[in-house]
């Protein structure tokens, strides 16, 4: 019989909310109990604490053969915490789309995973809820406004806010509403995005505390006037009225691991789509309570990393002390042409031949002026003298390195123990917080940052922007938009927009779309090749093996 995520998860031994709590020294009056396992935290209800190492979290580039990141940062905080630091992992809620869609579970593997499994992929304490409510209501409001005699002047052909789903839907990326007649609306093109697109989930992820939100909120610009002046939320007068949907969803989410440690998992931007990290509040929350930190970014470095790095250190106190890349012999080989059906044969020599992406990534981390471990996350298949192709490279190369049994082993166990020393190596040693930098200075045009992040961490030779994408630089120019970092669209699976250029790709002329203004999350999200923000149902997707019983267990969920 095979043993799945399910079965770790429901063979753990899951402790009362309320220990995590005292574990993690959050006091019980600052716990709002979701049921027995589950609870939000009033961050406003704990003492002032001490600042915590940070960790970050991040992959080669995805394959099919996946990389295991999450499970990784799971497997590596309980192999701290078995050191004996007071630890708590900072981890995204899973998306349903993707859950029920191409990615399947999202709260870990095996050994090392985030509980109650169930509830964290399916609805858990409703914020991916009250984020599209909050959305959608934005939306309503916009189109009322229009049809309520325009008072701001707002042009339906310009109007930028879209309603989102979470739901992978691609029937709903482009519609038009209201038609019906005059008493329905005035009709429009419009289109849906998923919610983890949406600024709404940006601006609760990049939030400081309440007001900050709620600030933030204000700052949104939901579309143009004729004369092409921005419109905002503020100038809706709608900000008090989604703070007030968001107002439990801006608090933590605590869990546990398989191991008991605790866990922090809050919010959920894409790492392709949007900027891939969980809240600033989670992460500085936990950096508040705990000895160590470990936190992850979406996708590949070139993606969730990076804007980690350029995006979220610029809102919070979270500049990290020790960055992972995790690294699989599967993915490796995949990177260097091996069919999905072959990855399990030994080949070392594909391993090395598949070493370019990872060696890119690294290199990349160390622009920022960090020494990134790289965590090679084992899988059975894997040999001794594949292994060894890594190990040997990091060793020539200065680079840290160390082989993870965490999804079979679990960190709580013995499976984290090397890669847990030798990241509490670069925590414990001289490091010097002032070689950390950031790619560009506020200073640059938008174009310029886009240049930069493409040549610099994609290894572009140019950038190609479209007559959209000019014609949106020149709106961002005009309304003084020019100084926000930029988060890039891209695909995961390569360093190109093109997905199916794998390894190292090089000597290709990055394609900008078009440009949006996040101005209330802050920052501009260039839009690349054929990335979209609202994903479809592949052929096979998730849900066909999901079910749940006459008793309401659920099956085939990871």
């Amino acid at each position: 019989m095979t043993v799945d995520d399910l079965d770790f998860a429901r063979a753990a031994d899951i402790r009362p909310i309320e220990e995590i709590a005292a574990k993690a020294g959050i006091p019980h009056e600052a716990i709002e109990p979701y049921g027995r396992h589950i609870a939000k935290v009033d961050v406003t209800k704990l003492a002032p604490g001490g600042r915590g190492k940070l960790v970050l979290v991040s992959a080669m580039s995805p394959t099919p053969a996946g990389e295991g990141k999450t499970t990784t940062s799971i497997g590596l905080a309980d192999a701290i915490a078995r050191a004996g630091r007071r630890t708590i992992v900072a981890l995204r809620e899973p998306s349903l789309g993707p859950v029920l869609g191409m990615k399947g579970g999202a709260a870990g593997g095996g050994r090392s995973q985030v509980l109650p499994m169930e509830d964290i992929n399916l609805h858990f304490t409703g914020d991916f809820h009250a984020i599209t409510t909050a959305n959608n209501t934005l939306a309503a409001i916009v189109d009322n406004s229009i049809h309520q005699g325009n008072p701001l002047g707002i042009d339906a052909r310009r109007v930028t806010w879209r309603r989102v789903l979470d739901v992978n839907d691609r029937s709903l990326r482009n519609v038009v509403t209201g038609l019906g007649g005059p008493a329905e609306g005035v009709p429009r093109e419009a289109g849906f995005d998923i919610t983890a697109a949406s600024e709404v989930m940006a601006v609760l992820c990049l939030a400081t505390d309440l007001a900050d939100l709620k600030e933030r909120l204000a700052r949104i610009t939901v579309g143009l006037t004729g004369d092409r002046r921005p419109v905002t939320v503020g100038d809706l007068g709608a900000q008090g009225a989604l703070t007030t949907l968001l107002r439990h969803a801006i608090k933590p989410n605590l869990v546990q691991t398989i191991a008991g440690t605790p866990a922090f998992v809050h919010g959920g931007p894409f790492g392709n789509i949007a900027h891939g990290c969980n809240s600033v509040i989670a992460t500085t929350t936990a950096r508040s309570l705990a000895d160590v930190v470990v936190t992850e970014a979406g996708f590949g470095a070139d993606l969730g990393a990076e804007k980690f790095l350029d995006i979220k250190t610029r809102v919070g106190d979270v500049v990290p002390d020790a960055v992972v890349l995790v690294a699989t012999i599967r993915s490796l080989k995949y990177h260097s042409g091996v069919a999905a059906s072959e990855l399990e044969t030994p080949d070392a020599a594909a391993v090395e031949a598949g070493m370019p992406n990872l060696v890119r990534h690294v290199e990349n981390i160390r622009k920022f002026g960090l020494e990134p471990v790289v965590a090679i996350n084992s899988f059975p298949s894997d040999t001794d003298e594949e292994r060894a192709v890594v190990l040997e490279w990091a060793a020539a190369n200065g680079v840290r390195a160390a082989v993870a049994d965490i999804w079979a082993r679990g960190g709580g166990d013995e499976g984290g123990d090397e890669l847990a020393a030798a990241v509490l190596e670069v925590l414990d040693g001289p490091g010097d917080a002032s070689s950390f930098r950031r790619l560009y200075e506020p200073e640059a045009t938008v174009e310029e940052k886009i240049r930069t992040v493409a040549r610099e961490i994609y290894r572009a030779d140019d950038v190609e922007f479209s007559t959209a994408a000019r014609r949106r630089h020149a709106e961002i120019e005009q309304n003084g938009w020019d100084d926000l970092p930029v988060c890039i669209a891209k695909t995961q699976y390569s360093f190109s927009d093109d997905a199916k250029a794998l390894g190292a790709a090089e000597h290709f002329t990055l394609q900008v779309r078009d440009l949006v203004a996040r101005t209330g999350a802050g920052f501009v999200v260039a839009l690349t090749g054929t990335i979209m923000t609202m994903p479809g149902l592949p052929k096979t997707p998730a849900f066909e093996r999901i079910d749940v019983d006459e008793h309401g267990v659920i099956s085939g969920l990871s």
